[in-house]
């Protein structure tokens, strides 16, 4: 295929070749096409020395790259990233090549980023996004995805989105900074199911074992009540209060708990992007004028989400088309 700024196109070629089998001067070709007289030359002697072959798109990469960095130093950048885990600049200054041409070097070899590689083995501890594979169980209850959202709570009479930023001056008073701290944050934590999407979502005080275990525990009772008699596997990211709080209550609803691979958030995805979806369609939705009408928002929403809500991987449908009445 011709480049954005090619004047012509294999048919127009072909056109300029017919044209002149028809008897037209070069001359004339050029000036009707709105080509120069060499380019209508250099197509004309391409097709007398191949035939249409000689119209077709050529390779602008050179015959030739003499000072193109040699298969033994390539061999040597990459032996070299894999034993001593270091650089471009270190390696480049090792070698003797530009740290710039080390980069491109170990990107044509695949080889992964520093920051993805475990600095003691060397192993690939962070996996890209290029791996994960887009799931969706057969039926509701296979399995559920737990997370937690960190929201920073509204202060009395709303916060900046209410009433915008204000310029804090470094000669406030030690009561004025007392007065304007933070006031800390809720914690939503929310339980997504894999096949159907219904959602169920609660703002706690913390993300402690206990507070997780206990949420679970209501969440899945939430789950019978629309539909959802049993939970095979809960899955939830690497956190502490997840690894050892979550065991009772999962032996309890006869489920199995599964973890995500480290730094893999994605993998969590379908709770991840309801996270992002409490965050753009309830909590800065609208400026509220305090934490208690805001907390008073989330249930009515969930509801207006499960019941009515589009969802774009369901075609168009909510969460509870997928679910038998109840």
């Amino acid at each position: 295929m011709s480049h954005g700024n090619a004047r012509t196109t294999f048919h127009g070629r072909k056109l300029i070749v017919a044209r002149w089998q028809n008897g037209w001067t070069k001359a004339h070709i050029a000036a009707a096409m709105g080509l120069s007289r060499k380019c209508v030359r250099t197509w004309i002697t391409r097709y007398q020395d191949e035939g249409e072959a000689g119209l077709v798109d050529r390779s602008s990469r050179p015959h030739t790259s003499p000072r193109r960095t040699t298969a033994e130093t390539e061999q040597r950048i990459v032996e070299l990233r894999g034993a001593e885990r270091r650089g471009p600049a270190w390696i480049g200054a090792e070698l003797g090549v530009p740290a710039r041409t080390v980069s491109r070097v170990l990107r044509r070899h695949g080889q992964p980023r520093l920051a993805a590689l475990d600095p003691m083995t060397g192993e690939v501890i962070r996996f890209s996004k290029q791996t994960a594979v887009r799931y969706e169980r057969a039926r509701p209850g296979e399995l559920v995805h737990m997370d937690v959202k960190k929201l920073a709570r509204i202060p009395d009479g709303g916060g900046w989105r209410a009433h915008g930023r204000v310029a804090v001056t470094p000669d406030r008073s030690r009561a004025q900074r007392s007065e304007n701290r933070s006031p800390g944050y809720d914690y939503v934590h929310s339980l997504v199911d894999d096949h159907s999407r219904l959602a169920y979502s609660e703002i706690l005080p913390d993300e402690k074992g206990t507070t997780c275990a206990a949420f679970l525990t209501r969440a899945a009772a939430y789950f019978t009540a629309h539909g959802i008699t049993r939970i095979e596997r809960v899955m939830t990211d690497n956190a502490w209060a997840y690894k050892y709080s979550l065991r009772e209550v999962c032996a309890a609803l006869g489920a199995r708990q599964k973890f995500i691979r480290p730094h893999c958030p994605w993998q969590n995805g379908k709770v991840e992007r309801l996270n992002r979806t409490l965050v753009t369609e309830w909590a800065y939705r609208q400026p509220f004028t305090s934490n208690a009408e805001r907390a008073a928002a989330l249930a009515p929403w969930l509801e207006h989400y499960n019941t009515r809500r589009r969802h774009s991987a369901l075609g168009g449908e909510p969460p509870i088309s997928r679910l038998a009445p109840t």
